[in-house]
């Protein structure tokens, strides 16, 4: 071939490639505006789909953190980056806000967000995936919370199917001998502050709503035995737990508690209080013995507050070295407080209290990225009680146990105090 035809050739190929690289080019960008203005005119947030677009600040933290949630994670059974879908508690939590941030704002995308997970689990049979009657936990209880709403908003069936299901699993859930619920199966005897809240709203909800309320007192039994039994009487704090058989080497031999206050145990206790009132009517004998107990939990608590408005991971020894402001158990004790003033059962002093609190929580330990996204820091990831390995509840577990940022039960716990507090 002449060298001449070759170049021409080539020439022509070059053109027809950068014609087409242009086209495509334009294409791309046409596309990427209709979807812009699609989610702009269906009312969705273009946050949830593009990395690149902002978080407005001027939205309030709740929806701040829930978008910022939904962005990180579109299906909610990824929070905490959980490989595959898990019935997790933590989560469940976090949907009880996002139910509450439905509620108040008629979003269609905070429904569909909390309708995903469920049905990630729950068939139309109603059967629950993975879910083993026989493996008693309180854990296993708590994402059930989400189940009336989308029950009564639905009326599909499953949901009531699935409900009964997480009800029928009280009948014949284990008991230490004095009537409390066991924390899970495999710590026998052992009642936590953290089983209170994964058990006794879901529990106080569907007594009230579905039988006339006959298991209330069986709910107030619980916060009864862990108030008598948990008690710190030096601290007028609550440990851990606590232990009925007093066999488990963590355990106080006179008294079977932990030997530390933790701070999240606090405030799962705190939460499960002011949640559980929620079904207790106010002649019912025991309504006022639980209004009691969070009064009296509430006046000792604010005198552990930080002048930063924070709390500490053992929230009695500030000073020890290793201790830190912890982000979810503030948070909790936050949303309890400011719940139990705007309900009535707390003096509108414990306002002041929670305001505080939350000002420390957004001051402190809140970060926001070049996206508008907010992150939570200083979490502390997990802690307990035996096991393996095994936790001995001693002041170096606690502060040694992993700080996390944006850890899902510090997403749960801010989202439910911006909420409250309408930040």
């Amino acid at each position: 071939m002449p060298n001449i035809v070759r170049y021409k050739l080539e020439l022509l190929n070059k053109k027809t490639i950068n014609q087409m690289k242009h086209n495509f080019q334009n294409l791309f960008i046409c596309l990427g505006l209709l979807i812009f203005v699609n989610l702009r005119v269906s009312g969705q947030n273009p946050v949830e789909t593009k990395n690149s677009i902002v978080i407005p600040s001027s939205l309030k933290w709740s929806e701040r953190m829930a978008l910022s949630i939904m962005k990180r994670h579109p299906e909610a059974w990824q929070i905490d980056n959980h490989p595959e879908p898990k019935w997790d508690y933590k989560i469940g939590m976090i949907l009880t806000g996002y139910e509450k941030l439905y509620n108040k704002t008629k979003d269609p995308k905070y429904f569909d967000y909390i309708k995903g997970y469920a049905d990630k689990f729950i068939d139309e049979a109603g059967t629950i995936k993975n879910f083993d009657p026989s493996n008693h936990s309180l854990d296993n209880i708590n994402a059930g919370k989400i189940l009336f709403g989308l029950y009564n908003k639905t009326k599909e069936e499953k949901y009531l199917t699935a409900l009964k299901t997480l009800r029928k699993n009280f009948d014949d859930y284990p008991r230490t001998q004095s009537g409390g619920f066991w924390h899970k199966k495999i710590y026998p005897n052992q009642m936590w502050l953290d089983g209170l809240y994964m058990g006794e709203p879901f529990y106080a909800r569907y007594t009230s709503e579905f039988e006339k309320g006959e298991k209330l007192n069986d709910v107030a039994h619980q916060f009864e035995l862990l108030h008598d039994h948990a008690f710190d009487k030096k601290t007028g704090l609550y440990f851990h737990a606590w232990d009925e058989s007093k066999q488990m080497p963590w355990a106080n031999k006179e008294t079977g508690t932990a030997p530390h206050v933790w701070l999240r145990a606090l405030g799962w206790y705190a939460m499960a209080l002011v949640d559980a009132l929620d079904y207790f009517p106010k002649n019912h004998p025991k309504q006022k013995e639980l209004v009691q107990y969070l009064n009296e939990l509430a006046t000792v608590v604010s005198k552990y507050q930080d002048p930063s408005g924070l709390w500490y991971q053992v929230p009695d020894l500030p000073n020890k070295k290793g201790n830190y402001w912890e982000a979810s158990g503030s948070s909790m004790l936050v949303y309890a407080f400011a719940k139990g003033v705007h309900k009535g059962y707390l003096p509108v002093k414990f306002q002041k209290v929670a305001n505080k609190g939350f000002n420390g929580l957004t001051g402190k330990l809140i970060k926001v990225d070049k996206y508008g996204e907010i992150h939570i820091t200083q979490v502390c990831a997990s802690a307990g009680l035996g096991g393996n390995p095994y936790r001995d509840g001693s002041f170096e577990y606690y502060i040694n146990e992993k700080i996390t940022t944006d850890n899902s039960h510090g997403l749960g716990a801010f989202l439910l105090a911006a909420i409250e507090l309408n930040k």
